[in-house]
């Protein structure tokens, strides 16, 4: 095996495992969009093993925006209930810092465990 053939099975082999990327980014992007029906789902993937390289570039021009903001989740209550859950702080009184955790509780951000853990900690319980 020469050195060209060897620089030709890398771009080749790059050039396939983006491809797979891509394709598998795809199907899952298909299964994420709930607006989209069940009939051309199944056509993109029909299309997607049929004509592979051509069906890809169209379906990120056509659907690559609407892809991109699926990605990034655009419901944003888990997120804010993560973002609260991370950005909780212990306040200066233990009444207010189990009260915060209770709020927690009742929305269903943290479990019992972890309310009965952020209540020992407020207390001053050693672990």
């Amino acid at each position: 095996m020469g050195f060209w053939d060897v620089i030709w099975l890398l771009i080749w082999s790059f050039v396939m495992v983006s491809y797979l990327i891509v394709f598998f980014l795809i199907i899952v992007d298909l299964f994420r969009d709930h607006t989209l029906n069940g009939w051309w789902k199944a056509l993109w993937i029909v299309l997607l093993f049929f004509i592979p390289f051509l069906t890809a570039i169209v379906y990120l021009v056509v659907r690559g925006t609407a892809m991109a903001q699926r990605y990034q989740g655009n419901d944003p209550r888990p997120v804010d209930d993560t973002e609260q859950y991370l950005a909780y702080r212990p306040s200066d009184t233990p009444a207010s810092d189990i009260h915060r955790a209770k709020e927690l509780l009742d929305r269903g951000v943290i479990s019992q465990g972890e309310f009965e853990a952020l209540k020992d900690k407020a207390l001053g319980h050693k672990f």
